[in-house]
């Protein structure tokens, strides 16, 4: 029962606005950087700040990416995020020489309490580093994981031509033609 009820809401979430999007016939390589940047950006190690990256960067990007493939890249990140947050705190650690922050039930009650404030800013600006050099990379991955993939998906699910140079006719295009037979 539980597991029908998840593919309901993972079909109803993440795979139908995926086929909408592939069907309105936007360019595999469009979508591909879109989702590449919104997994990146959905990787960010700060809960809760990740859409408003994504916002700044489709208000940044205008129409160099795909507004709808961002953010729903970035909605299925969001699990993946929460198991990076550690492993950037390291890897930050790590590219800086800085000490290890203790991740303990001890540590846990001082960031609680407030008592371990310099030490929790810092392990956050360990875990920005590491993502920021990680970012890049991670990016670069996925766009060459997804552009194949969009070419494969727009091909099988798009309506519209997925080329600019073959567009569809308009309305008044159609109408001309059926005056005309």
């Amino acid at each position: 029962m539980a597991t029908s009820g998840l593919c309901v809401w993972l079909h109803k979430k993440i795979v139908d606005p995926l086929i909408q999007i592939l069907r309105r016939g936007a360019e595999p390589k469009l979508l591909a950087f879109s989702a590449a940047l919104g997994i990146t950006l959905g990787l960010f190690p700060i809960c809760g700040v990740t859409v408003f990256l994504c916002g700044l960067a489709i208000a940044l990007l205008g129409s160099h990416c795909h507004a709808a493939t961002v953010m729903l890249a970035n909605f299925v990140a969001t699990p993946i995020e929460l198991s990076l947050v550690v492993p950037f705190l390291r890897f930050g650690e790590f590219i800086s020489g800085g000490s290890h922050f203790p991740l303990t039930s001890d540590a846990f009650r001082k960031v609680l309490t407030g008592k371990a404030s310099n030490e929790v800013l810092l392990s956050i600006a360990h875990a920005l580093l590491g993502w920021l050099i990680a970012s890049p990379f991670i990016m670069g991955i996925l766009y060459l994981i997804f552009l194949p993939c969009f070419k494969i998906l727009v091909h099988k699910f798009s309506v519209a031509p997925s080329s600019p140079n073959k567009s569809l006719l308009s309305q008044s295009e159609v109408m001309l033609k059926v005056r005309d037979a």
